[in-house]
């Protein structure tokens, strides 16, 4: 088959986990890393407690919501605003450039260990705001320093061990965001029947926060570059910007230019991105307005079940925990018969378990509003979903850091998860603006709360499920290298990114204009 010198060459590797460092032709590159098993134990762990830290502002923000509203004299509007692009738009925009220097630099360890450094204080302003624009500054704040937080996490992870396990560390990874729910369950039982104010939780971890991010510096090595699942010797992310001979400013800013442009192209080229992308950005709607409103939700509609919020959060942090896990472990046994079963678990998983959300949030009217009877239905149903829908993260993430050029998945998957941050942010923004004017202890706003819940999610989970499936003919050709060739057109693919793209700034810009209006 005959290319333009402008093509982009994708060369099949069926076996690329298999690939001897002779075949490849960046030396820089490893095919096989070997990290020691001490130090990639250790690193997974910090690693785990600063993703872990970086997620607990939105935990608390969950579990203490009434209590939020109460002491700040917020309404629904601005605690939408607060949940949803208050962080997002600065994920939005802080995430790519940062990502992009982790990478240009080689710096991945330095990055991370300065964005902890910073949350973590904007973690303590939240607990010592008394107003809604301290807050809101302050968590814009916190949104600078957790931008770069999971990209890098997971980049960092897919180097440290072979491919076939990567997608284990990956899982080890986001059991955080599990573990947050069951810790803030406890917590927010603990504060409750010990009058303890909601902001002492973030001051708390803002302290620890600093302390794991000096410890991921001390401990934690920048490793190895290793080898995509898909080898592209015709596009410049083999020739790390670190080895110009020149070292001129306009050179370099030069070559960061190329840089960026060859990732955007490489992205541009691969025929399942946007789809795994948009797919995984519904998915992330369905779940963050889960995570967000779900708590309050529940703790309203069995108001006399005192140990609900705890058992609510046993529930998360053991079964998610477990799901997420299974779902790396399954993907790693799996590995050598077939690398698709991450869109397997998320597709399948998630259309599942929106049967099982639904039997959640209407738990009390399917036992006929028996108390008693709801819970047991409430607790057996949110075990099953969770199970169901919490198997993807570590594995499909990690698969897309093995899918993405070497020397700049960090900056891919800052791409990856830019898209999804836009999209997944407009869930509490449209929650708080349809519950707005609505009295958060009166049964309408129960009412409308279980309304949106139940359109949100499983609309969520299944645009997100039918995404994945039909995603999956088109990884096949993109593990099997055959990308799309030739320069893109205003009519076919750069002009549907364009329009795409415009369409969700236009939505991102919408919504929070919206939103502070109906704040004012």
């Amino acid at each position: 088959m005959e290319h333009h010198k402008e093509d982009v060459q994708i060369y099949a590797n069926d076996n690329s986990h298999q690939l001897s460092e002779d075949s490849y032709e960046d030396t820089s590159l490893t095919t096989h890393p070997s990290v020691p098993l001490w130090r990639i134990i250790v690193s997974l762990i910090l690693l785990f407690l600063n993703y872990f830290l970086a997620q607990y502002d939105k935990f608390v923000l969950s579990y203490f919501q009434d209590e939020v509203l109460s002491s700040l004299h917020l309404s629904s509007s601005s605690y939408g605003l607060l949940s949803g692009y208050a962080t997002g738009i600065v994920y939005a925009l802080l995430a790519l450039p940062t990502a992009f220097v982790a990478d240009y630099t080689s710096a991945r360890v330095w990055v991370l260990t300065v964005a902890a450094v910073w949350w973590s204080l904007c973690a303590i302003f939240q607990g010592l705001s008394h107003n809604f624009w301290q807050i809101l500054l302050a968590r814009i704040g916190m949104g600078v320093g957790q931008a770069p937080v999971e990209a890098l996490s997971v980049s960092l992870i897919s180097d440290l061990m072979g491919q076939k396990y990567v997608f284990v560390g990956g899982s080890v990874l986001y059991v955080g965001v599990y573990i947050g729910e069951a810790v803030s369950g406890q917590i927010a039982v603990a504060f409750a029947r010990t009058d303890t104010p909601w902001n002492t939780a973030l001051v708390a971890i803002g302290i620890v926060g600093v302390v794991v991010a000096l410890l991921v510096r001390v401990v934690v090595r920048e490793p190895k570059r290793q080898i995509s699942l898909v080898v592209a010797n015709n596009l410049h992310h083999h020739e790390p910007a670190w080895t110009s001979n020149s070292t001129a400013f306009s050179s370099k800013l030069a070559t960061a230019r190329k840089n960026i442009l060859s990732t955007f192209r490489y992205i541009a080229h691969m025929r399942s991105f946007y789809l795994l992308t948009l797919s995984a950005g519904f998915r992330q709607l369905g779940g963050n307005v889960f995570g967000y409103y779900m708590p309050s939700y529940l703790s309203n509609l069995y108001p006399s079940e005192p140990s609900l919020l705890s058992r609510y959060g046993i529930i998360v942090g053991v079964v998610g925990s477990v799901a997420v896990l299974t779902g790396g472990l399954l993907t790693s046994l799996m590995w050598s018969r077939t690398k698709l079963l991450p869109l397997y678990l998320t597709g399948v998983g998630g259309m599942i378990s929106s049967i099982f959300v639904l039997l959640m949030l209407f738990s009390l009217n399917v036992s006929h509003s028996e108390e008693s009877r709801g819970i047991k239905v409430l607790y057996g149903t949110m075990s099953i979903a969770y199970l169901t829908a919490e198997l993807w993260l570590g594995a499909i993430n990690s698969l897309i850091a093995l899918l993405l050029p070497p020397h700049y998945k960090t900056f891919g998957l800052a791409v990856w998860s830019l898209v999804q941050v836009l999209i997944y942010s407009s869930g509490p923004e449209i929650v708080g603006l349809a519950l707005r004017n609505t009295d958060p202890t009166s049964s309408v706003y129960l009412e409308k709360t279980r309304i949106a819940l139940a359109v949100i999610i499983p609309v969520g989970y299944w645009l997100a499920g039918v995404g994945f499936l039909l995603a999956i003919p088109l990884v096949k050709l993109d593990l099997a290298g055959r990308f799309l060739e030739g320069k893109l057109t205003w009519s076919g693919r750069k002009g549907a990114f364009v329009a795409g793209g415009c369409v969700l700034g236009a939505l991102v810009i919408a919504l929070f204009t919206v939103s502070i209006y109906y704040r004012a």
